[in-house]
């Protein structure tokens, strides 16, 4: 705990170092930059956020290279500090005990300024756009759908879209996305949906890989898909089955130290009791087929995705 006290609130920061770490960021980002990957990572957030929007800002070489030890510096006073900052510690020790060590080295660390704003805005919900990226090295389409949701994470319609999502994705062959895009037609390798959300806004996300001849099928079933679970409930064994995975999926999120602290420290970052894998459990059992299919209604729009497909180079 000395040692680490002693590298956060005391770093060396030594100009040498400062070089050589400053030259090599801005030659991994000069190789990256052309990188389809990251093209297509640049072609989402293009078309998910408005401009301006602290998510499309762009490292280039130059940028790297703008930057000193002097900024580097005043940065991490600005930032590294005490009120902005979480400490989990798991192991066999009480909490007296680890409170007692904490406040010895930490407790000599104090507040310097107004702290930082840290929570991204709020933004609109995305106009639909398509956007093709070549990438020669791929022989199947990688195809990703993506829209904000005006929400955030302490909407209870979060857990509802959670519990669609594995009626929809996340047990394989035994959900609507693997049956219907893969096992009944064939058109994808692969398929999952997500959906995240943090303290101002909420992301919806299906990805799938296919044969570029079966890109637009695949899109067109997946929007089929949704809109079915905004005008349908899902089946009552569909249900069971979806809070069953979630539910199971609790507890082997934590299943070692390092999961527990994780979990501490993600949930303190925005203000969720410590307890909410508890709480989640709760509300997961708790919901019912209607609620879904009113948060998919409410808050999904089948037809307002910015879709990316990153593959072959068109002949």
């Amino acid at each position: 705990m000395e040692l680490l006290a002693d590298n956060e609130l005391n770093p060396a920061l030594p100009a040498d170092a400062f070089d050589i770490v400053r030259k090599q960021t801005a030659e991994f980002v000069k190789g990256e930059l052309p990188n389809p990957s990251y093209r297509e990572g640049r072609a989402l957030a293009e078309g998910l956020l408005p401009i301006g929007d602290p998510g499309r800002r762009e490292v280039t070489p130059k940028t790297v290279e703008a930057i000193t030890l002097d900024d580097l510096k005043q940065y991490q006073v600005k930032t590294i500090r005490p009120d902005l900052t979480t400490i989990a510690v798991i192991g066999d020790v009480s909490a007296e005990e680890a409170r007692t060590v904490i406040e010895k080295w930490f407790g000599g660390w104090k507040v310097s300024g107004a702290a930082p704003e840290v929570t991204l805005p709020k933004v609109p919900t995305n106009n639909a756009s398509a956007v093709s990226v070549p990438d020669p090295q791929e022989l199947q389409d990688n195809v990703t759908m993506a829209e904000e949701v005006e929400m955030n994470r302490y909407d209870p319609d979060y857990y509802a879209l959670q519990l669609g999502n594995h009626v929809l994705g996340g047990g394989f062959y035994a959900t609507r996305l693997y049956h219907d895009l893969r096992q009944v037609n064939g058109y994808v390798y692969t398929v999952d949906v997500s959906f995240s959300a943090s303290r101002s806004r909420a992301t919806y996300t299906v990805s799938y890989a296919c044969d570029p001849a079966n890109a637009l099928k695949a899109h067109d079933l997946i929007v089929r898909d949704l809109q079915d679970m905004q005008t349908h409930d899902v089946t009552p064994a569909e249900l069971q089955q979806a809070k069953a995975l979630l539910l199971r999926q609790i507890p082997l999120r934590e299943s070692s130290e390092d999961d527990v602290a994780d979990g501490f420290l993600a949930r303190a970052q925005i203000d969720l009791p410590l307890d909410e894998p508890i709480r989640s459990a709760q509300h997961y059992f708790d919901l019912t087929a209607e609620q879904v299919r009113a948060a998919f209604q409410k808050w999904i729009r089948p037809d307002g995705f910015v879709q990316v497909v990153r593959g072959p180079t068109p002949k």
